[in-house]
């Protein structure tokens, strides 16, 4: 009975050691399969939280461009959300219309979707946009899209105010940002850049009101309609014909600040809103 007895037991211990062996937390496939499984229930809480803000995050990447373009426009105070006469960024972009341009052509492009478009990424796509030679890409964009976005303030007497998307290369990146224009076409009202990657304290200055400031009341063609913005170490005498297209450089940023010339340049020529400034202002005499 006592041998019967050993037996059973040593079964028994032969058993529960088997099964220790098979549910080792220790062992390395029971180690990866817990890091697997933590990994893929993460992967799941992760993705479901980027979809369930995806909402939010478009409709604060819409108003935080929104509010660009009414400070380029000299309509919204730096850092504010109203202005002087308590006027939010949805009631003072309403004014604004927005247009799709042809840029070849210079013309504005008939039932376009614009809510659907995005320019950047017509950029990006050789259907809807075009190379650009060494020679012609002083902005350093690589291509150039087909059609782009316009906002225009337009009354019964004429443009009141136009802004332009603009981008261009400088030190680190390229350079994301809206150029305004008052009613002449010709007259800056603001640049303001909503993306960059320059040095804080040197090329980062771009977002500096002070500097930004000095953008306001500059000519952006000469008299023989060429763009003539400049960016330079000493500015002209005040009241000077060469005054009127200058703008301070950034300090310690060389390449920054010619990259924001040079943005400028393009986009006020011939490949960028050259001809479609030309048929507004033949348009409007």
């Amino acid at each position: 009975m006592a041998d019967r007895d050993d037996s059973f037991d040593s079964a028994r211990g032969g058993f529960d050691g088997a099964r220790g062996d098979s549910f080792d937390k220790e062992g390395i496939r029971n180690v990866l399969t817990v890091a697997i499984v933590m990994c893929l229930v993460c992967s799941i809480l992760v993705a479901g939280a980027a979809v369930n803000l995806r909402p939010a995050q478009q409709l604060n990447k819409e108003a935080d461009k929104r509010q660009n373009i009414l400070r380029a426009a000299g309509m919204l105070p730096a850092n504010a959300k109203i202005d002087a006469e308590g006027r939010g960024v949805e009631e003072l972009f309403s004014r604004f219309s927005v247009r799709a341009v042809d840029l070849a052509s210079g013309r504005f492009v008939a039932d376009f979707d614009i809510d659907g478009y995005n320019q950047l990424r017509a950029a990006r796509d050789p259907a809807r946009s075009r190379d650009l030679s060494n020679s012609e890409d002083i902005a350093t964009l690589g291509r150039l899209e087909n059609v782009t976005l316009i906002y225009i303030i337009q009354t019964d007497a004429g443009i009141e105010k136009l802004v332009l998307p603009v981008r261009g290369y400088g030190l680190w990146g390229t350079l994301y940002g809206y150029l305004a224009l008052e009613g002449d076409l010709k007259t800056i009202s603001g640049l303001a850049f909503y993306d960059q990657k320059e040095t804080p304290g040197l090329g980062g200055e771009v977002d500096n009101p002070k500097w930004k400031a000095q953008w306001v009341g500059v000519q952006l063609f000469d008299d023989a309609g060429e763009p003539a913005v400049r960016l330079v170490k000493t500015r002209s005498a005040s009241g000077s014909e060469a005054a009127a297209y200058e703008v301070d450089a950034l300090s310690g940023a060389t390449l920054t600040t010619r990259g924001v010339e040079n943005l400028v340049r393009f986009w006020a020529g011939e490949l960028g809103f050259g001809p479609f400034l030309d048929n507004l202002k033949a348009e409007a005499a």
